[in-house]
């Protein structure tokens, strides 16, 4: 620039141009001195690679034998699928280079599986050359043990859990079936029978029951053996080969959340003189407990329960609906593990009392930032209560409360939703004995406790259509999971759905 700025001669710069050697067409120089179309036209790179491989399928788990004794789940034109169809050609990284790989699209019941390479190669003289090559696969069906063996007799099974938990009730189980299912903590799982206060889950290796045992630990607060229980199936004295089914017995804490307990004194006093009635208020790996009187809260894992149980003095089966009629705040609003209280003295009275006497009893409760003069709460009635409880006995001159309550009642309110459809959908295992009260109960509980949604998966509801009016009617007191919560997974799965008939219809 600056010399020809000054006036100087500046010649133009061009690039150099040769004659191909075999068709005289200029182009620019290479080691090969060929144009492109002539060097295609006489060398070929993908000359001596693989064209045709065999894969096994499983079409029962539809899985892929990636090695002995290892099986890869991929679905079809899947990534899972690509990386496994390009490990088998891992021999041709030593000839070419890979630059793309893509599926072509084959009938699903050819047994063919089509993978479409851009390979790079160095051809004459050092000329690098690109070129596409197609490999074929033909699949060929086989079951894997697991499903070999669920197909020959699904009692032929190497390893058990027995899960249980000693309680009248199945919301623990509810739960817990939401966290498998999330997980895919019983994915090889090849039976699961339904038992008296729990459910077997059956595995064909002892590995994978050992993993669903440790999942439930990390969960919920069980007890289980350090070991398992073996029996011998069969000997092969020649080769030394012993077979055994093991069993293993885990036994669930039989404490609930919305539970009240009335704690032993030793285990008060290691829990800093706590309680002695307390709510269980939250169930994961360990027991968070409340005290509703002094807003004390303490955490007690598996093992310190184990070490000196106790049971619940009243379960949630035995809640009592109670009608508010005056709350005084004693103190504002605190968080205490994660959820926020308050101290209040409340004037309430049993609703099945209503017409028949003039019973109230003003309680002490942690509820004060949510009940209000006319709400309705869920309580427990140790007015009435017949106990039989032992670890009330051990405390001398202790007087028990008339009634303490546990949550917030929204009933009046649900009972101008009822029948109609949730925004939000489970995944869960069919089942129409779930179709009763207990589990509507539990689905109440999941929309109105946000705690209890954290580690589940909420998913939209097609069939759900708000309404302005039951909006207007009902009001927004009535908790519920946030929009934004739900996932989308069910809708996208009914798109492809259509959108495979639509295709099958063009067809």
């Amino acid at each position: 620039m600056e010399l020809g700025a000054s006036g100087m001669f500046v010649p133009a710069q061009t690039l150099g141009t040769v004659l191909c050697c075999i068709c005289g067409v200029p182009m620019a120089p290479n080691p090969a001195n060929m144009c492109v179309r002539c060097l295609c036209s006489r060398v070929d790179i993908t000359e001596g690679l693989t064209r045709h491989a065999t894969v096994v399928h499983c079409p029962e788990c539809r899985s892929y034998l990636k090695h002995a004794g290892t099986w890869v789940r991929a679905d079809l034109e899947a990534k899972e699928l690509l990386a496994f169809c390009l490990q088998r050609l891992e021999s041709l990284t030593r000839l070419v280079r890979f630059v793309h790989a893509e599926f072509v699209w084959t009938e699903p019941h050819s047994k063919r599986l089509r993978l479409k390479l851009r390979v790079q190669r160095e051809a004459l003289h050092g000329a690098i050359l690109e070129q596409s090559h197609l490999v074929e696969f033909t699949v060929h069906d086989h079951l894997c043990p697991d499903c070999s063996r669920a197909q020959a007799n699904p009692d032929q099974w190497s390893a058990a859990v027995q899960l249980r938990q000693h309680v009248a009730h199945r919301r623990t189980f509810f739960f817990l079936e939401l966290l498998i299912l999330r997980h895919g903590a019983a994915a090889h799982a090849v039976r699961i029978a339904k038992a008296d206060r729990g459910l077997d889950f059956f595995f064909g290796s002892r590995s994978h029951a050992v993993k669903f045992v440790e999942f439930i630990c990390g969960v919920v607060p069980v007890r289980s053996s350090s070991g398992s229980d073996k029996q011998l199936v069969s000997h092969d004295p020649k080769s030394n080969i012993y077979n055994y089914k093991h069993t293993f017995s885990v036994e669930i804490c039989p404490i609930c959340r919305e539970d009240l307990i009335c704690l032993p004194p030793k285990a008060a006093q290691a829990l800093g003189n706590l309680g002695p009635l307390v709510i269980c208020t939250k169930i994961s790996n360990s027991v968070t407990l409340l005290d509703p009187f002094t807003l004390r809260s303490a955490f007690l894992d598996a093992s310190q329960y184990w070490r000196a149980p106790f049971r619940a003095l009243l379960s949630s089966r035995q809640l009592v609906e109670y009608i508010v009629l005056d709350v005084e705040v004693e103190s504002s609003e605190v968080t205490v593990g994660g959820s926020r209280y308050s101290l209040a003295y409340a004037q309430v009275a049993r609703v099945s009392d209503f017409g028949k006497n003039d019973t109230i009893f003003t309680v002490r409760t942690h509820l004060g930032h949510l009940l209000n003069p006319g709400d309705y709460a869920l309580g427990y009635d140790l007015y009435g209560a017949n106990s039989n409880d032992l670890e009330i006995d051990r405390y001398k001159g202790l007087i028990l409360p008339d009634a303490v309550l546990i949550k917030k009642s929204y009933e009046e309110k649900r009972r101008s939703r009822s029948g109609k459809p949730r925004p939000w959908k489970l995944k869960s295992r069919a089942d129409e004995e779930k179709r009763n009260t207990e589990y509507e109960e539990f689905l109440r509980d999941l929309r109105e406790n946000p705690e209890l949604r954290f580690n589940i998966s909420l998913y939209r509801n097609k069939g759900y259509q708000p309404s302005e009016m039951a909006s207007m009617a009902c009001g927004d007191d009535v908790p519920s999971g946030p929009l934004e919560e739900l996932l989308a997974d069910l809708v996208l799965i009914d798109q492809e759905e259509e959108n495979d008939n639509a295709g099958s219809m063009m067809e």
